[in-house]
């Protein structure tokens, strides 16, 4: 059974004075965090987030090959990414290894698609979606998906993820097999 959450709710919870605050206040608010804060918070968080294109300018960068994470901030607490994609790019199936989190579309189309644990059968499918622009949906422990921008979209995709506490070794997976397999994302740009 599938812990995946669909964050994006019309009654998600404002922050404290029912505003939305700015990219450099939610920065701010995440480097202050000494425990990890819940998924209902960072689904909150990203969902009242405002973000100009010159808030990312500094993290905005694309490659071939792969997508390309830039790490905006982390502590023991939490930790903040901008993931950029071209066309036809994803990430690997994967959990977060004990983390939860959230990740919000800003440009693009973001293909989800959400796998299930069986030790009988291996990984299977279980249910995929488009994520348009302003999306926010989140991730529960033990949740196994995958994340991508379709071949198809014709367009780039950036997207801004927010875990907690930050990832570290993910575990990956292969669909109709039982094996795990271990993956340390490390592609920061120097």
């Amino acid at each position: 059974m599938s812990t995946h959450v669909n964050l994006q709710t019309p009654d998600t919870p404002k922050p404290p004075d029912g505003s939305s605050i700015t990219f450099s206040e939610l920065i701010e608010y995440l480097n202050s965090q000494t425990s990890p804060p819940s998924l209902e918070e960072i689904n909150s968080w990203l969902s009242n987030v405002e973000i100009v294109a010159a808030d990312l300018e500094d993290y905005i960068g694309f490659k071939e090959g792969n997508y390309w994470r830039h790490r905006v901030c982390r502590n023991e607490a939490v930790e903040m990414l901008v993931i950029c994609w071209r066309p036809g790019q994803k990430t690997p199936i994967h959990d977060h290894n004990g983390s939860h989190g959230a990740v919000r579309v800003h440009q693009g189309l973001m293909c989800e698609t959400v796998f299930a644990f069986d030790n009988e059968k291996g990984l299977c499918y279980d249910s995929g979606r488009d994520c348009t622009v302003g999306t926010v949906t989140g991730a529960a422990v033990p949740d196994i998906h995958q994340l991508g921008n379709p071949e198809l979209s014709g367009q780039d995709l950036i997207t801004i993820h927010v875990y907690s506490p930050p990832l570290g070794v993910l575990k990956t997976y292969k669909l109709g097999s039982s094996q795990v397999d271990l993956y340390t994302p490390n592609d920061f740009p120097t």
